[in-house]
């Protein structure tokens, strides 16, 4: 398979090179493409120097500033829908996704549409020095979204996946307005809807090694939001994908 992994970053200056470094390690036929946001700390810089010594391997967008993560992640996915692709994966570049697990991912999505890195199903865990609130919260964020959309998924929230080509081609891109950690809740939901197979792959989801989280208090009010009007939205195509799931049972 011929894979592509779209990294977005944002001051991401010290983490980049060491990732990139252990991503080329995998035994994987693996591309990046590197997607920075006019980081202040040099990192689109950094991930020019990459490219030049990575030219067949690496690519780097830079933007004019931010623009956030959802709007990264659809620019990258329309790219490389014109590129000699066959799998698109994304993952943070902080080091929270272990590069290692993408040799299981692989293999998961020989069978699949989409494989979600998930840290709550059985082998999956949070880093282990995090505080109880801290957990609560992520598990709490995962169960709510879940549990209002009705979807058999048990993380929703996780940045860390693999996508065939033709399975987002085949998404509504033009659709998707989420932005923060809400976009991978609407992505994940609307594949759902649309009937593709999804498998979940066990991960352990470590504290960001350098830097500082992108994380907010607004990021998380839009989030619990916008679950709402993503169900609201997307309710068509979720009918259509039930009707056609009950024609299939026995």
């Amino acid at each position: 398979m011929r894979i592509t992994i779209v990294v977005p970053t944002y001051n991401e200056a010290e983490n980049l090179p060491k990732l990139v470094s252990v991503l080329f390690g995998l035994p994987l036929e693996l591309k990046i493409m590197v997607i920075d946001d006019n980081s202040p700390d040099g990192t689109g810089q950094i991930a020019d120097e990459l490219n030049v010594a990575n030219p067949e391997r690496l690519s780097v967008i830079h933007r004019a500033g931010k623009l956030g993560l959802s709007s990264a992640y659809l620019q990258a996915f329309r790219i490389l829908f014109d590129s000699p692709v066959d799998v698109i994966g994304h993952m943070d570049a902080d080091f929270s996704h272990d590069p290692a697990a993408l040799v299981g991912m692989v293999k998961a999505l020989e069978t699949c549409d989409l494989v979600l890195g998930s840290r709550y199903i059985k082998g999956g865990s949070t880093d282990v020095n995090w505080p109880v609130w801290r957990k609560a919260l992520s598990g709490w964020g995962n169960f709510y979204a879940r549990t209002i959309l009705g979807m058999p998924l048990h993380d929703v929230t996780g940045g860390f996946r693999l996508w065939r080509r033709e399975t987002l081609q085949a998404m509504p891109l033009e659709d998707v307005k989420s932005s923060g950690y809400v976009f991978m809740v609407e992505m994940a939901y609307l594949a759902w809807c649309l009937q593709f197979k999804i498998t979940e792959v066990p991960i352990y989801f470590a504290e960001r090694r350098s830097g500082k989280s992108k994380m907010s208090f607004r990021i998380q009010a839009e989030a619990a939001v916008r679950v709402w009007q993503v169900l609201w939205g997307y309710r068509a195509v979720r009918r259509k994908g039930l009707a056609a799931r009950s024609s299939l049972e026995p």
